[in-house]
């Protein structure tokens, strides 16, 4: 008799819409993969960074434009409270200012509504995992015109980053905090910093932004 083998924990979705419709489509959505589960619902920004915080999803699946809060605000104040929920806002809005605005307070994914049917799944599992997902139909005209564009504007003659700085900043590029990156290289908080801001340097980058956009074009948010 073969032994039981435990089932791997369900990634834990919590989800906020002020549409009823749009919310419980999202629902049918999660529920209909066996590897997720939905945790908690909310209709407006307040009550959605509230039941976030108690809940401490996998992923927080947010509306941009809420009621009393809107999505960019839930999203800031969940990324310092909650670092380890990963945050993915789905929107109607295809402005880049939205995506660059999402990326610098470290959301790590931007779903528009009108493909949610087909590309929400799969970025909850990317970010899940650990990488950035940005929608196909806006991610080219924010990060540059593809990989091969953002790889040409890179700084030409600037010094080669050590490996150290490289995972610095492929997981700053990721969306991790610095006291996450600290933790998971086993290094000081100052330390990243240090690093970060040395490979930035090295780079001529001033902003997260540019590092998603240089990570995304030499590959480094495929995996984590």
């Amino acid at each position: 008799m073969s032994a039981s083998t435990t089932p791997a924990p369900k990634l834990r979705v919590f989800l906020a819409d002020d549409h009823p419709v749009v919310l419980a489509g999202m629902r049918a959505l999660v529920a209909g993969d066996p590897a997720l589960e939905v945790v908690g619902e909310a209709r407006d920004g307040r009550t959605a960074l509230r039941m976030a915080l108690e809940l401490r999803p996998d992923v927080a699946v947010l509306d941009l434009s809420m009621p009393g809060m809107n999505g960019v605000d839930v999203a800031r104040q969940l990324r310092a409270d909650c670092p380890q929920c990963r945050v993915l806002a789905l929107t109607v809005h295809e402005d880049g200012a939205y995506l660059r605005q999402l990326l610098e307070i470290g959301a790590v994914g931007y779903v528009l509504k009108r493909s949610a049917a087909e590309e929400l799944l799969r970025a909850i599992h990317a970010v899940a995992a650990g990488g950035i997902y940005l929608d196909p139909a806006i991610a080219a005209r924010v990060v540059g015109a593809g990989p091969h564009k953002a790889a040409e504007s890179a700084p030409p003659g600037t010094a080669e980053l050590s490996e150290r700085e490289i995972e610095v900043l492929r997981l700053t590029s990721a969306g991790h905090s610095n006291k996450t990156i600290a933790a998971r290289l086993r290094i000081g908080v100052k330390t990243v910093d240090t690093y970060k801001a040395r490979g930035m340097a090295k780079l001529g980058f001033r902003s997260r932004v540019e590092v998603v956009r240089y990570a995304l074009s030499k590959g480094w948010l495929n995996d984590d």
